[in-house]
């Protein structure tokens, strides 16, 4: 886990508010299929989106997680921005597809991508894990090294 290389910028952002944006998330997820509602994935896209590509300060999730860390207290843990952008627009991509296929009713392989998305946001809830590191390490770094 030392080896890993996240992207970086000049921003921050309170790690408390992230690790509660993946359990908004989680929580989204599982009550979609419980609902069998395609509107939850699609809000949940759209949230991605707007913390992924826009210069918007709030999204739905990010309000209320805001909301949520200043509720409870919790002390402010400044990290930086970027690998959490990254991570958003991996979530993007993955509800993106998780939307698609649960609108053309391949289920199976909704639940299939949707668990792993839920593999990676409990791992950023629970032990403030970045698989968005991992994958841009790996998989995006080695095409931009010279």
């Amino acid at each position: 886990m030392k080896n890993l290389v996240c992207p970086i910028s000049d921003q921050r952002v309170n790690e408390q508010v992230t690790r509660f944006n993946a359990m908004f998330a989680i929580g989204i997820i599982l009550l979609a299929f419980l609902m069998n509602s395609a509107v939850l994935l699609v809000f949940l896209m759209a949230d991605f989106f707007i913390r992924a590509f826009t210069e918007i300060k709030f999204s739905p999730l990010n309000f209320a997680s805001h909301y949520l860390s200043n509720t409870l207290s919790l002390p402010v843990k400044l990290i930086d921005k970027a690998p959490k952008i990254f991570a958003a627009r991996l979530g993007f991509l993955m509800t993106a597809v998780i939307s698609g296929l649960f609108i053309f009713d391949l289920k199976l392989a909704s639940i299939v991508i949707s668990g792993m998305l839920i593999f990676f946001a409990s791992l950023e809830f629970l032990f403030a894990i970045c698989v968005g590191c991992m994958i841009y390490t790996y998989l995006i770094l080695p095409f931009y090294k010279k």
